[in-house]
């Protein structure tokens, strides 16, 4: 019939009869086609969402300046794109700049390329793998002499058929990942958001005590030139002026220490922004309470988290990909069907591949069945069924994190405004105290120790009032991240492409 009729197996020369390649040919239709219609038997576990293992509702208990209701069909925080939450639009560049500029972002991003090529490859899975195969083969015959045989054309790799759902089960969990990697990257975004809002908001506040500390240094150093001339003049104890020299001592250092943590904020902002300068913008002279620089948090229930919170999602998805693993895990237990097929051109003689009448081809099915394994088929899938008992208690413990973030912040919202109006009304308070013992002491009616007593009392009334609101803005960036805000649809378009 061909050249290739003369190699040395019977069973070549029994393929290459046209009735048994007829009925081949059906054997592989038929299999395509029982393979297409039990594709969708799978055997991974009903998924079902394991209950939040927290209470219906935050503490908040005495909360000010938040709403915690029930917003179904209303906007929370996690709908509040940042570009609307922080109204400062120097804060908005910067927010700008390290979302394009920052390496863990960018570290995100390349994550969910690297998933996304992982689930492909899980994908590509499903469908055969042909090839162009060439062959050449020389060995002795039973004659005494050299036998060879060549053979040229299209090949059809060991291709599985997946009756029982095991590849499905694999491209499931891939494509779980990859939602997970996706969401990681959500989260990356909120928290770089948040740093930079809060770093640069501690920028802020250190100019605003350098300025602080230096108007006290220059007053303590005015007293201490007072005191020293009335100390020569013997108006003055000894007492007096080394209590003097401690406390300009004592501004120094502490403007040396403001120096230093200002220049590790600043620091801290550059390397957020991912750039070696701050923007000219950034370079300081406002102050916390010179503008709002974020709008108000409308606060839900914790099942808000749920459909907000990127990290949840992310260990969701995880879940659910460790739940696909079983079915994988199961599918092992079951017949394991592969086809290899070549079609193409044999011959004994190189010259003579492509002559006419050189046509062959063969078809290899194979069924495999586990028998005897040592358990491992039992292992694995008692491990599956482990790793999402492990995801579920991941899961679990991601949510009651989140639940406890929330309320910390929530606990600062209630205690950090009063905190700070006391604060400032203590400041205002020791400088009025300041202004009429300066006025006694002038008039010879109150001691110079009482003076710099009520100077040190006022200079830490009006560091610690400066502190407070900024641990109270800085809270409120802390409730917008740990809400789910951050993240918006302009984001979403954006990181499709």
């Amino acid at each position: 019939m061909s050249e290739a009729s003369s190699m040395t197996t019977s069973a070549h020369r029994a393929l290459q009869h046209r009735h048994a390649g007829g009925r081949a040919v059906r054997t592989v239709v038929a299999a395509a086609v029982v393979g297409a219609f039990l594709a969708g038997c799978s055997l991974i576990p009903k998924y079902e969402r394991p209950a939040a293992p927290v209470p219906q509702a935050f503490p908040t208990e005495g909360a000010k300046g938040v709403a915690v209701t029930d917003t179904a069909g209303q906007p929370t925080a996690g709908d509040i794109e940042w570009q609307r939450f922080f109204t400062d639009e120097r804060l908005r560049r910067a927010i700008a700049i390290a979302l394009e500029n920052n390496r863990d972002m960018r570290i995100a991003v390349l994550n969910i390329e690297q998933a996304r090529a992982q689930y492909q490859i899980r994908r590509a899975d499903l469908f055969p793998t042909v090839l162009l195969a060439a062959t050449g083969n020389r060995q002795p015959d039973s004659k005494g002499g050299i036998s060879s045989l060549y053979t040229a054309g299209v090949a059809l790799a060991s291709y599985e058929i997946d009756l029982f759902g095991r590849v499905n089960s694999l491209r499931e969990s891939a494509l779980a990942s990859y939602f997970a990697t996706a969401e990681a990257r959500k989260a990356v975004q909120i928290g770089l958001i948040a740093a930079v809002a809060s770093t640069y908001m501690s920028v802020i506040a250190d100019d605003e005590l350098l300025t602080l500390t230096r108007d006290t240094l220059n007053t303590r150093e005015e007293s201490y030139r007072l005191t020293k001339l009335k100390f020569d003049n013997g108006a003055a104890s000894e007492l007096d002026f080394q209590q003097a020299v401690s406390l300009v001592e004592g501004a120094r250092a502490t403007l040396a220490q403001q120096e230093r943590l200002r220049l590790l904020d600043r620091n801290a902002l550059q390397l957020l922004l991912g750039q070696h300068e701050l923007p000219q913008e950034q370079e300081g002279g406002e102050k916390l309470a010179d503008s709002s620089m974020l709008a108000d948090i409308p606060v839900g229930l914790p099942s808000d988290l749920l459909t907000h919170r990127p990290d949840i999602l992310a260990a969701e998805q995880q879940l659910i990909a460790a739940n696909a693993n079983i079915g994988a895990a199961r599918a092992a237990f079951f017949p394991h069907i592969s086809l290899t097929a070549s079609f193409g051109t044999a011959s004994t003689q190189l010259n003579g591949l492509f002559k006419s009448g050189s046509y062959g081809w063969t078809f290899a099915p194979q069924v495999s069945l586990p028998i005897f394994d040592g358990g491992r088929n039992r292992a694995n899938l008692d491990s599956a069924n482990v790793s999402r008992d492990i995801a579920v208690a991941q899961y679990e413990k991601v949510i009651q994190t989140a639940f406890r973030e929330v309320a910390d912040a929530l606990a600062g919202q209630t205690t950090l405004s009063e905190e700070r109006r006391a604060l400032e009304a203590t400041a205002v308070s020791e400088a009025n105290r300041f202004r009429l013992l300066d006025l006694r002491y002038q008039n010879g009616a109150s001691s110079f120790l009482d003076l710099l007593d009520v100077q040190r009392s006022m200079f830490l009334a009006q560091q610690a009032a400066i502190e407070v609101h900024l641990a109270q803005l800085q809270n409120q960036v802390a409730l917008y991240r740990v809400l789910g805000g951050g993240w918006s649809q302009a984001d979403e378009a954006v990181a499709a492409k």
